[in-house]
């Protein structure tokens, strides 16, 4: 049997070829009646739509690029299925590929991601270049950031309001009495953890408390372990620490129970970021800022749907509140209404 074409779909179904057409455009306007034709004809003969025709035809492929770095924190695989999801219901598809935080590599992946003619790109926690920036505005494919921002006005990005967080976590440790209170960072070229650590040590400061010890996990399991030996092997140890994000705060929870033997939060706090599922299982019950997923995945979606259709393409910059999650890794103050929860 030869290749079957839309015009074979069309004659049997009793159609014109343009029906057929707008039956597999995502949005097109069409019966429902000559809808259940087409498709019953499709099957029959086994048809599927050129995509990749359609697209070179038409200029848009229906496809939304996501670059992601990170995807051992499982903030990530969560975020990735929720814009999935949000993009299909408005008939866009996902294709993600893996960066890392060099500007080089970034810029060899997206050089690539370009090929396949993408409508639009979603950076998820890795940084543009200018030149870059200004290759896909030449082109016409829109850029939102996920989860990281950075200083170009032609860029919108989409973030939980992380040094609110920060600041959050830093009035809640303070209100719990602790005395010695750290922080472990994450990577310090990101944008989340450079405005994490300033809203922590905003808080901090307010209160008159100074920064009592510091070391650098770099958003990796490893590393934070690392940074956990290195913090609490010292004699006088922190009784606080605040970790940048959930990943890292569960690296360091590990050392500090199962290597160091110290009970957490009698002996130590520990405090994250992000309130991924596994904060609230039983064997860490992590308190932690919750970023705010669906409705950043929603503003992103909005964001990207508003420059394709043009009715929006001033760059913005949105930064959402989340809410702090207190659970039974840090010692509660005994004044509650000190936390804002």
């Amino acid at each position: 049997m030869g290749k079957v074409t839309s015009l074979d779909v069309a004659e049997r179904a009793g159609v014109s070829r343009s029906a057929v057409s707008r039956v597999f455009t995502p949005g097109a306007s069409v019966s429902s009646a000559t809808r259940d034709k087409v498709r019953k004809a499709a099957a029959a003969l086994g048809y599927r739509p050129n995509v990749l025709a359609r697209a070179m035809n038409t200029g848009r492929s229906r496809i939304i690029g996501l670059v992601v770095a990170y995807l051992e924190n499982q903030f990530y695989p969560e975020a990735i299925e929720r814009l999935s999801k949000a993009l299909q219901a408005e008939g866009y598809h996902v294709l993600v590929f893996m960066a890392s935080n060099d500007e080089a590599a970034t810029q060899s992946v997206i050089d690539e991601l370009l090929d396949y003619q993408v409508d639009a790109i979603i950076a998820a926690s890795v940084g543009l270049s200018s030149d870059l920036t200004q290759r896909c505005e030449g082109l016409g494919i829109p850029i939102v950031l996920f989860n990281r921002h950075q200083y170009d006005e032609r860029l919108t990005s989409v973030t939980s309001d992380n040094v609110t967080g920060g600041r959050k976590l830093a009035e809640f440790l303070v209100a719990g009495s602790h005395e010695r209170i750290a922080h472990i960072a994450g990577w310090e070229g990101a944008s989340t953890q450079i405005d994490r650590e300033a809203g922590f040590m905003e808080g901090l400061h307010a209160a008159g408390v100074p920064l009592f010890a510091r070391e650098v996990g770099n958003f990796n399991f490893e590393t934070a372990k690392e940074a956990a030996r290195a913090m609490f092997s010292a004699a006088n140890r922190p009784d606080a620490v605040f970790v940048a994000n959930d990943h890292m705060a569960f690296a360091v929870m590990d050392v500090l129970r199962f290597e160091l033997g110290l009970r957490v939060p009698q002996d130590t706090s520990v405090v994250g970021y992000d309130d991924v599922a596994l904060s609230q299982w039983p064997s860490y019950n992590l308190t932690t800022v919750r970023q705010p997923a669906n409705r950043m995945v929603a503003e992103t979606v909005h964001a990207l749907m508003s420059r394709l259709s043009g009715e929006d393409t001033a760059p913005r910059r949105i930064a959402l509140d989340g809410p702090l999650m207190i659970r039974g890794s840090a010692r509660l103050p005994k004044d509650p209404s000190h936390a804002r929860i």
